[in-house]
């Protein structure tokens, strides 16, 4: 007991049933769901998003207890590197359950975003690795899964998206917790403790602990002498929220210095999203204005060097931004549901295409002797024609240069699937030949052997049973 009044409250408090878990329940219903349907479904991993203390982990344990899962938990500072991946959660991925209870198994990687850094050589490519062979359910979760090197990640994992708490859901936490505590908490007291915290359920039970070890009671005054303001990174979701509604200039402007975005990505984000949030078209038009403006800095900044324009470049993307919303101005507080730039899925999803044309192109330019843009603009669009209307030809085409099926598969576009099939077809042809051609070649060397040279081989060969043989006997005896 002295040790569990030693836990820190968030552990001690942790919710072990669902039910006890606040809000969420589009969340709930969702990994519920995956986790019946286990290993039937699309995909082998769950992804839980959402910003800092809103109960991602919690709820992960929390099914777990009710289903009867054994859960393996590895935080990002234990599974920076390939080998820790490889040497803990693949290997229990892939065994039996590391204490002799019969219980089912889950893996879950909290934190991920955590492994995106230079310095985690091969973290993801491990954890992508992992989500392939594993045998158990695996659940990983992230603050910001929107990260471009976070890219590998979203490719194999089901999304889940868990929202910011509300206040009043805070507040409810807290009095549970004090009447746990048996700790004298004011009511405004908690209210300002959950205000600060701004959906972080974890700050707000820290900071409640601070005071009540401390006092032995909780009361407004001290929670505004201790509780010092913190500095919050946002995600781009809350971000865009802020500057859209931002009744003043300074407001927006302060919007990008406590954000996850960069002024490029922001620029992106507000690109797809300004027709979300404006309805009225000259609004639209007014934010979109500023948006090129800024945009037109951005480019002198890079064709001059001059970073002084930064300021102005940022002032149009924010303030310039939120400001435009004139004619109908109720439209900067509702509600709106923010979509992920299109542009950034669809750099993602080419990146995969251009690095296959660009290994072609190195393919060509070496048997062709040209540069490999002169193969990118000339032989490609050539190569295409052909794979597209002479299938079988192609297919010649690709055994000759020794071209993959991904290289094949961008070639001949619809035809993809004509042209693998013949050259699948050739490549068998030519291994069952060559096989054929060795297995002559052997035959007919060894009907050329000289009649002194097949007899002592016979010699060897039968020493070498007679050697057997004795050894056998010997070893009977």
């Amino acid at each position: 007991m002295a040790q569990e009044a030693r836990l820190p409250w968030i552990i001690k408090y942790r919710p072990k049933r669902l039910d006890e878990v606040v809000d969420q329940e589009e969340a709930k219903a969702k990994i519920l769901e995956w986790l019946k349907k286990w290993p039937n479904v699309p995909k082998k991993a769950l992804l839980l998003y959402g910003p800092p203390g809103c109960g991602k982990t919690s709820l992960v344990e929390a099914v777990a207890n009710e289903l009867g899962y054994e859960v393996l938990e590895m935080n990002a500072s234990d599974f920076r590197r390939k080998e820790d991946i490889e040497k803990v959660a693949i290997r229990a991925s892939t065994m039996q359950s590391l204490i002799a209870s019969g219980r089912k198994k889950l893996i879950l990687l909290d934190e991920v975003d955590g492994i995106a850094d230079r310095e985690d050589a091969g973290g993801l490519e491990a954890v992508a690795e992992l989500v392939k062979i594993s045998k158990v359910p695996i659940v990983m979760t992230a603050n910001n899964p929107w990260d471009p090197k976070l890219r590998v990640l979203r490719e194999i994992a089901e999304f889940v998206e868990f929202k910011k708490l509300r206040k009043d859901d805070i507040i409810r936490i807290l009095e549970r917790i004090c009447i746990a505590e048996k700790l004298k908490c004011d009511k405004e007291a908690l209210d300002y403790i959950a205000t600060r915290a701004e959906g972080d359920a974890r700050a707000a039970i820290n900071d409640l602990q601070a005071i009540g070890e401390g006092f032995g009671e909780v009361t407004l005054e001290r929670a505004k002498a201790l509780l010092r303001p913190r500095d919050k990174e946002r995600d781009p979701f809350e971000t865009l929220k802020l500057l859209f509604s931002a009744k003043y200039a300074w407001q927006a402007k302060s919007v990008l210095n406590q954000s996850q975005l960069d002024y490029e990505q922001l620029k992106l984000w507000l690109e797809e999203n300004i027709p979300n949030q404006f309805s009225d078209l000259e609004d639209v038009s007014r934010a979109y204005e500023a948006l090129s403006k800024a945009d037109v800095y951005l480019g002198r900044i890079i064709r001059t060097g001059d970073w002084d324009l930064l300021a102005y470049a940022i002032d149009l993307m924010t303030a310039g931004v939120s400001l435009s919303a004139k004619n109908n101005p109720r439209d900067k507080d509702r509600w709106t549901k923010y979509s992920f730039p299109q542009r950034l899925l669809l750099m993602s999803k080419l990146k995969d295409s251009r690095k296959i044309r660009d290994d072609l192109a190195t393919i060509l330019a070496q048997h062709l002797h040209i540069s490999t843009s002169t193969a990118k603009a000339e032989i490609i669009p050539i190569l295409r024609a052909i794979f597209i209307s002479n299938p079988e030809y192609a297919a010649k085409i690709a055994v000759g240069l020794g071209l993959s099926e991904k290289m094949i598969e961008m070639l001949a576009g619809p035809n993809k699937q004509v042209v693998i099939m013949h050259y699948r077809r050739l490549k068998e042809e030519i291994e069952k030949k060559a096989a054929e051609t060795i297995m002559q070649l052997q035959a007919k060397a060894g009907r050329t052997e000289k009649p002194e040279a097949r007899k002592e081989k016979k010699k060897e060969k039968s020493q070498s049973k007679t050697t057997s043989t004795d050894l056998t006997s010997y070893f009977k005896k």
